[in-house]
């Protein structure tokens, strides 16, 4: 996808990965860009850094209705929507022994909010004959996130999905991609290193970790490409291949490096 002139839409969009997005896609040229953030206050803060062709708006991921308004009114307002980021997704830092509200919280947030922006995007794409799903799934959906019980399954189940609408709507000229980094300095990685979770300490000791700049360089060449699955760290690619070919040697060097990040 070139972005020139594209009405884009972000979740999440108030600060992290999704405010790089924000900015990017309007460097890039995009016609409007929808700031969409349940901080309603953070989101305007981010549109007002990204310029006359930003758009904030307050919205709930986690409630359909809300997800299908902010289409209704995008669509209303623009005409269209070119491409939606489906950024939103939230952590836990909790194993098994997790709350039911926080496995809610996780599987509204991270996985039904992308089916209801599928719902609520696909209608209108389809008629058009085009338009492009961006899902941000992390690389804890195509690996693990050790620590985070909630997160390493619910991040899974949206690559899933992801890869269900793309199999299933790709020849009806509907492109989706599932942005998986792995870290980046975000809010959700620095608190939880505050926090002393230990998925946050793996990912610190596992590789680099990127700015959302640099994220975002990612998925505008991703999208360019109309890659499937877009990884700002391209070990990602060679972790997932060395875990698919021998699974438990993966486990063993996961678990030699919680023993010694807890010891």
């Amino acid at each position: 996808m070139n972005l020139t002139d594209r009405v884009v839409v972000v979740t999440g969009g108030a600060g992290g990965i999704g405010s790089a997005l924000a900015r990017r896609f309007a460097a890039e040229g995009a016609a409007a860009v929808v700031v969409a953030d349940l901080d309603g206050d953070a989101a305007r803060a981010v549109a007002g850094t990204v310029g006359p062709v930003a758009h904030p708006v307050r919205v709930d991921v986690t409630d359909e209705e809300q997800v299908s308004a902010l289409v209704a009114d995008t669509e209303r307002r623009y005409g269209r929507i070119d491409l939606f980021c489906a950024n939103a997704g939230v952590a836990t830092g909790g194993g098994v022994d997790a709350p039911d509200t926080d496995w809610d919280r996780a599987w509204r947030v991270n996985v039904l909010s992308h089916v209801y922006t599928a719902r609520a995007v696909l209608p209108a794409m389809l008629a058009r004959g085009g338009g492009h799903l961006l899902m941000t799934c992390s690389a804890a959906g195509v690996l693990t996130a050790v620590g985070d019980a909630p997160y390493t399954a619910t991040k899974h189940a949206a690559v899933g999905f992801a890869e269900w609408l793309a199999i299933t709507y790709r020849d009806r000229g509907i492109r989706v991609s599932a942005l998986c980094p792995q870290g980046v300095d975000t809010a959700m990685l620095s608190e939880g290193l505050t926090a002393g979770h230990l998925g946050a300490k793996v990912i610190a000791a596992s590789g680099a970790v990127l700015t959302p700049d640099q994220v975002a360089d990612s998925v505008v060449a991703g999208l360019a490409e109309e890659r499937f699955l877009i990884l700002p760290h391209p070990e990602v690619a060679a972790y997932a291949l060395r875990r698919a070919e021998d699974p438990d040697g993966w486990q063993a060097g996961l678990r030699k490096l919680v023993r010694r990040l807890t010891a």
